[in-house]
């Protein structure tokens, strides 16, 4: 053998060695779905910014110092929800609006600096919702271009959601469908990324049997939770006048209604035990016309009862009818920040090294 082939031959040696030592420390990296769901902890959505028809349009405009607060507040994500709908185009390629995607971005980058977590979602698309057949290509063409522009994120920071609260006309059969088709869209930019996805009937715990998934680890399953609903949504004006009749509903933390709590949590935990699946709670909260000590019993109840459960939270919402901060007086709430924080300080007791 001459010298140049001795030499050809140990480096390409070398580098296959390279090659599967690099394989073997990429596999051994790899993000879980167990892993990110730990790291969201306890976190809150930044709603009725994003989400409505236009930014500030629901008295909600976002502001640099937001993701500083929630951060120092001890919050460990940000939910972000987004109307992508009311930014793309109507007729093929459904083109996202370039000055609304850079704020988006925006947004995402907030969170990332300040040390927050990220689960960037579709939200409030209701024309989709009216007609899912009529509008999902442009649902499509729109995650095709939300995972183009968001790609280079990190992946162990940020993750995608592919649509909040599947409702309406959209069936569990036709959602569990389309869901497929928009994770393998996502896939082809964003292969080993986290995507959250919940059931039909506004991702409620009662309709996880109805979601068949896909055979692909990097998922995390989505519930939401107002209940009991009277108490929650109380005054609410989206409910109409039937909500003003439950104005005045407590919420005691009575052993009737910690168990009601626990039962459907159970039913939630049980799906994802015999699923393999994670679960996170990605809206909970009590609208502000409740009373605050019944709003913070309760927050304090849901939030301990997912805990316990191993789930990932996100509390509804930040600054707007359910809000834990009160952006008039530019502080916090005292009764839902505490109910929410009790969390913080005993999982930051249980880390190593505390």
């Amino acid at each position: 053998m001459t010298p140049t082939n001795y030499l050809t031959k140990a480096c390409l040696s070398a580098a296959l060695l390279l090659g599967l030592v690099m394989g073997e420390l990429e596999s051994a990296l790899a993000l879980t779905a167990a892993q990110f769901n730990h790291g969201l902890g306890t976190g809150i959505n930044l709603g009725n910014a994003l989400d409505a028809p236009r930014e500030g349009e629901w008295g909600v405009t976002l502001e640099a110092n937001y993701f500083r607060q929630i951060h120092q507040a001890g919050f460990t994500h940000l939910r972000l929800p987004v109307r992508w709908s009311s930014h793309a185009g109507q007729p093929a390629p459904y083109k996202l609006d370039p000055v609304f995607t850079e704020r988006v971005r925006w947004a995402v980058h907030g969170a990332l600096k300040n040390n927050l977590k990220v689960v960037l979602n579709m939200h409030h698309y209701e024309e989709f919702e009216s007609d899912p057949d009529a509008h999902r290509e442009r649902l499509l063409a729109m995650w095709r271009q939300i995972s183009e522009e968001f790609k280079n994120e990190p992946r162990d920071q940020v993750a995608f959601e592919i649509y909040n609260e599947p409702a309406k006309k959209i069936s569990a059969v036709f959602w569990n469908d389309l869901f497929a088709e928009a994770l393998a869209v996502v896939r082809k930019k964003n292969p080993k990324r986290i995507v959250v996805v919940g059931p039909v009937q506004w991702n409620s715990i009662s309709a996880l049997d109805t979601l068949k998934l896909p055979s692909d680890k990097n998922l995390l399953v989505s519930v939401h939770y107002y209940e009991p609903f009277h108490f929650t949504h109380q005054g609410a004006e989206w409910v109409g006048e039937e909500g003003k009749n439950w104005l005045g509903t407590t919420w005691s933390a009575s052993a009737e209604q910690i168990a009601a709590l626990k039962s459907d949590f159970d039913k939630a935990q049980k799906w994802a035990q015999t699923h393999e699946r994670l679960i996170y709670l990605g809206e909970f909260g009590a609208y502000s016309k409740g009373d605050m000590d019944s709003r913070a019993r309760w927050t304090e109840s849901v939030r301990k009862a997912a805990i316990d459960r191993g789930f990932s939270l996100a509390y509804w919402e930040f600054c707007s009818g359910f809000g834990a901060y009160d952006p008039a007086s530019r502080s916090w709430r005292k009764p839902l920040l505490n109910a929410l924080h009790a969390h913080f300080m005993l999982d930051h007791a249980k880390r190593p090294g505390n």
